[in-house]
């Protein structure tokens, strides 16, 4: 599952991975800064909710939207 952010450094990446902790453990999340999309990757096996997660990330302070 992958998700459109606005992170723009380790910082941001940080602030979110901290976020989504209740939702999966921090190695199951993944960043691409380099992409356009600066693309948020679940990697994880245990099902979540795409709603639940761009909430979290969106109540860091971020931006979120579901891409896959």
């Amino acid at each position: 599952m992958k998700f459109k952010t606005n992170a723009k450094c380790a910082g941001c990446t940080a602030a979110i991975t901290k976020a989504l902790a209740s939702i999966a453990p921090e190695t199951d999340w993944t960043f691409d800064l380099s992409s356009p999309d600066k693309t948020l990757t679940y990697t994880g096996s245990k099902p979540i909710n795409p709603d639940m997660t761009v909430k979290a990330i969106e109540n860091a302070g971020f931006k979120a939207e579901l891409l896959s």
